[in-house]
């Protein structure tokens, strides 16, 4: 079985519903790393000298690789990425090998053969 590693930054606001969202797509686990900083196109905003800025969540899924490009769209629609500059960003990347998935493979499989 073939996993990606899907990287979403996201408002801290927004973690809750991404996490809900992701798995009914068919992720089976999250890793959620807090106050991450960030900067897009345009720079943060200052007021008397102290930055106004909204904290962002890292989520990192490792997910099965049939399964990741719902999960990914599905992220990003309830993200609300691409409706407004800042809202979040999702990668996904091709894992090479992963250990401590074994008792997720089972389950998966049966969801993979199921969907395809």
């Amino acid at each position: 079985m073939r996993f990606k590693l899907i990287l979403a930054f996201v408002e801290d606001s927004k973690t809750d519903i991404v996490l809900d969202a992701a798995r009914g797509a068919g992720a089976t686990g999250a890793t959620v790393i807090s106050n991450a900083r960030g900067e897009g196109l345009n720079q943060k905003r200052t007021f008397f000298g102290l930055t106004l800025e909204v904290q962002k969540d890292v989520l990192l899924f490792v997910v099965e690789e049939h399964l990741s490009r719902h999960i990914l769209e599905t992220i990003s629609e309830v993200g609300e990425f691409d409706q407004e500059s800042g809202q979040g960003i999702a990668v996904q990347i091709d894992v090479e090998d992963a250990v401590g998935v074994a008792h997720q493979v089972e389950t998966l499989t049966k969801v993979v053969e199921d969907k395809l």
